[in-house]
């Protein structure tokens, strides 16, 4: 059946759903979409600090809860939300109901806390939507194999959002936050950063990876896998996207809508960085992964990494990891300080990772270089160095971040007129 109303999917992060009031405004947002004549389904979060009171209860009762139950505990708080807007929207005369995970269903894999994705069957929420109701679904969970709720991690809402938005075959998912848009950087550093009208899916899901807090990093990869276009936008603006294509906040859409591509789009950093350097080490095969070996299986990530070759068959090796994985990181490594034999074992936290980011790298020389000669006139030290296609990423001493972004935000012509 030829579908002729537009279809979108909303999403309000907890902020949006804060209290009483702004449940509300949220109602009144999603009847306004309503009565514009498109269809619309919503996905939103717990209630602005709910979910980590929910993690804390888990917590104080044993730091080594079983994982299921803590899905159990941590889900509901979507649930009060959805079931809260659907009351909302039914005050208003509009005609919704409330969904959870399992109800769509929406199946995941059995790895509990940080599930995956599996499946998605929209055909339920379309039939919802073509009668004319709005489903208000729950965000961050679904299904595991085993029928139990299962959650999909920190900011898995965003996530539920696109994912169901390829599932109802949405002309747009919307992602309301208490941003109004995708920055060139953190306008709370830099005054002059501007808002960016439409960023590609690879640059978007560059800036997640490197620090950029707007949308989750596993969101911005199912959007790019599924062509979702996806809108951030303020929940506290006035505005909202239309049919015609009017976009109040920041598209990310594929490469080829964007007709003029600067050469650097974006400038993320991330102060949850640790840097992990050990001196010294017998320079022979295996030795990357007697220590890296044991970083992964216990699923520590591993971000940045140098090695350097010194002197007497000797070797040094430098990694990041986040600080809260820190500790392990270093007990790990005295574990097997017999295998690797390192003369020593040192580590610093106060250390920020800045990022430039930019389609515009594959075809243009001289952006790395630009990046090097601006923190050294700035007296700024770079410790470690990262590419990739249209990403460069430095590992600097914590003290000098905003100097840093501000410097190369100018340096790259970004700074707003």
């Amino acid at each position: 059946m030829e579908r002729k109303a537009p279809r979108i999917v909303m999403k309000f992060g907890g902020t949006s759903v804060a209290d009483l009031d702004r449940i509300r405004a949220v109602a009144e947002r999603v009847r306004a979409e309503v009565e514009a004549g498109r269809e619309v389904a919503v996905v939103v979060s717990a209630m602005a600090g709910v979910t980590n009171q929910l993690v804390g209860y888990c917590q104080a009762l044993s730091p080594l809860h079983d994982a299921r139950e803590y899905d159990a505990v941590v889900a509901t708080g979507e649930q009060v939300t959805s079931g809260l807007l659907a009351i909302a929207l039914q005050t208003l005369g509009v005609d919704a109901r409330s969904w959870h995970g399992w109800q769509i269903p929406l199946r995941t894999d059995d790895a509990h806390g940080r599930a995956r994705i599996a499946t998605i069957d929209g055909d339920a929420l379309i039939s919802c939507m073509r009668a004319g109701q709005v489903p208000v679904i729950a965000g961050f969970q679904g299904i595991g194999p085993d029928g139990r709720v299962t959650t999909l991690g920190r900011g898995g809402s965003d996530t539920s959002a696109v994912a169901i938005a390829a599932a109802v075959n949405a002309d747009r998912c919307d992602i309301y936050t208490d941003v109004d848009g995708i920055y060139t950087t953190d306008p709370r550093i830099v005054a002059k950063a501007r808002k960016l009208d439409k960023i590609t899916y690879e640059e978007m899901l560059e800036l997640a990876s490197v620090g950029a807090k707007v949308l989750q990093t596993r969101s911005v990869e199912l959007a790019m896998k599924e062509r979702v276009r996806v809108q951030v936008l303020s929940s506290f603006a006035d505005g909202a996207g239309t049919a015609d294509g009017e976009t109040p906040g920041s598209l990310v859409v594929d490469e080829d809508e964007i007709v003029e591509q600067e050469l650097v789009t974006g400038i993320a950093y991330s102060r949850d960085e640790a840097k992990v350097s050990m001196r010294r080490i017998p320079d022979k095969p295996g030795i990357a992964a007697a220590i890296f070996g044991p970083l992964s299986e216990a699923n520590i990530n591993v971000d940045m990494i140098v090695q350097s070759t010194g002197e007497d068959g000797m070797t040094n090796m430098t990694f990041t990891t986040s600080k809260s994985d820190l500790g392990r990181a270093i007990a790990l490594m005295e574990a097997a300080h017999h295998e690797i034999q390192y003369g020593e074992l040192l580590t610093d936290d106060a250390v920020v990772k800045v990022s430039v980011v930019g389609v515009g790298m594959r075809s243009h020389a001289g952006i790395a270089n630009t990046m090097f000669r601006t923190l050294s006139d700035r007296a700024i030290n770079i410790q470690v160095i990262s590419t990739s296609e249209i990403k460069v990423s430095v590992l600097i001493a914590a003290e000098y971040t905003e100097l840093a972004i501000r410097a190369l935000h100018t340096a790259y012509g970004l700074d707003a007129a």
